[in-house]
């Protein structure tokens, strides 16, 4: 995400970061380019203005300490700024002491905001351990009932729902009864789009939130519509109060003038980010480790959490005993191979790296369908062949790559490199340090 606003700005910083010392022309000359590459990314023209002011000032006021050079004070004020401009601190849902929470969802159709509905719900169950229902409300565009249904209970949400031909604000009354009546922690309301904001949605809206009296109202954007999203924002604050905004599909927003822009004209916080297709990829929005994302310094944390997600303590320190002991078997890599993929796309794990980020490495084009392949390969094994791995020849060969539908060839190559990995483990284990160029001249 980001790509092109992160290779400019960080293209830019790469200028001033070794400078001992900064005139006010290198300055006014970083600001310029700055300045530049937000507009490009279509961020809106008097945030721009405000931004690389504040960071002028800051810059040419700039006191000089032991720990950091004048260039690298430069990039610390924009990383601040950046910071500053999402947001600061990161948010969340205000939750009620007495339950259930209800959360209603507002936005414009296409914007994503049914499957936002679910992810969220997803989230809340998974994360804070809540009981979650959804309120099927929009009951205009075709399938979007059917759509909740699906996606809420592989969410694992309860979903309540009356059909299409029922109110809205009558189904969501009834849904609210239903909870209190169930005993949820959280309803979360899916509420009807429209094409643009006009007088019938803000209505609806507004009897939906006189009969719910809602604890925390969501407004999904799109974070590819880029200056439009913030703009939906805008116009649904004027009419509709709203407590923090969702940016869906920010994996796809390759400039980011939503998520640098939304904050500063609404004054709303970015509470949450849609980063994928599938459930799971949603995340709370933190303001400063989307800066030093888009400012290439990785980000560790939330790197560490989407790990700690998959990791069993038990299981971890099994792991650690059979590396120790050179009893890692193809069953345990792909076990590993699978809780690496369930935490986002490799390429966005790269970028989450300090050092890697904004390194060419991290822009690399994982093919993911080669990891579909490998799995495929594994899976074709017999639990003894993946166990031993060194009985892995000729006909063994031949019937695994028929069973995977790929080559004899790829499955040498598989054999070899997992050969490899483990004789780079042992080495590790004695305290011998790789040499990791004959290891890539070997692939």
């Amino acid at each position: 995400m980001f790509d092109s606003l992160s290779e400019k700005l960080q293209g830019t910083l790469s200028g001033v970061r070794q400078r001992g010392s900064l005139t006010e022309d290198d300055i006014n000359k970083a600001m310029r380019e700055i300045r530049l590459a937000l507009l490009e990314a279509d961020v809106n023209f008097k945030v721009v203005k405000q931004f690389t002011s504040a960071v002028k000032e800051r810059a040419l006021g700039i006191e000089i300490t032991k720990q950091l050079n004048p260039g690298q004070q430069v990039i610390k004020i924009v990383n601040e700024e950046l910071t500053a401009l999402m947001g600061g601190q990161s948010a969340g849902v205000t939750f009620s002491p007495r339950p259930p929470t209800v959360i209603l969802m507002a936005g414009l159709q296409g914007s994503g905001k049914t499957t936002a509905t679910a992810k969220l719900a997803k989230m809340l169950k998974e994360q804070n351990n809540s009981s979650v229902a959804v309120a099927a409300c929009d009951v205009y565009r075709p399938a979007a009932v059917d759509q909740l249904i699906k996606v809420g209970a592989q969410a694992g949400a309860t979903v309540y729902e009356r059909g299409t031909d029922a109110d809205p604000v009558d189904i969501a009354g009834w849904a609210l009864d239903q909870a209190k009546r169930d005993g949820k922690d959280v309803l979360i309301v899916d509420t009807s789009g429209r094409l643009h904001v006009d007088q019938a949605l803000m209505e609806e809206l507004a009897n939906i939130k006189k009969r719910v009296k809602p604890h925390t109202v969501l407004l999904v954007v799109d974070a590819m519509t880029g200056q439009d999203a913030v703009n939906v924002a805008e116009q649904f604050g004027e009419v509709a109060a709203f407590d923090g905004v969702i940016l869906s599909k920010l994996d796809g927003d390759a400039r980011g003038g939503a998520a640098l822009s939304v904050k500063a004209v609404t004054g709303k916080p970015i509470l949450f980010a849609s980063t994928g297709e599938k459930l799971g990829d949603f995340e709370k929005f933190h303001p400063d480790r989307m800066a030093q994302r888009i400012l290439g310094m990785g980000d560790v944390l939330s790197f560490i959490e989407r790990a700690e997600q998959q990791v069993d303590q038990d299981e971890a320190k099994e792991l650690e005993r059979k590396l120790r002991k050179n009893q890692f078997t193809l069953e345990d890599f792909l076990d590993q191979l699978k809780k690496i993929r369930r935490m986002g796309p490799l390429t966005s794990l790269l970028g989450m790296i300090p050092g890697l980020a904004g390194h060419q490495l991290s822009k690399m084009n994982v093919d993911e369908k080669e990891l579909d392949r490998v799995e495929a390969m594994i899976l074709s094994m017999t639990p003894y062949e993946r166990r031993h791995p060194e009985l892995i020849k000729g006909s063994r060969r031949l019937r695994i790559a028929k069973g995977s539908g790929t080559t004899v060839q790829q499955v040498n190559q598989l054999v070899k490199q997992f050969d490899q990995m483990r004789k780079l483990m042992r080495g590790i284990q004695q305290g011998k340090m790789p040499d990791l160029g004959q290891i890539m001249r070997q692939r």
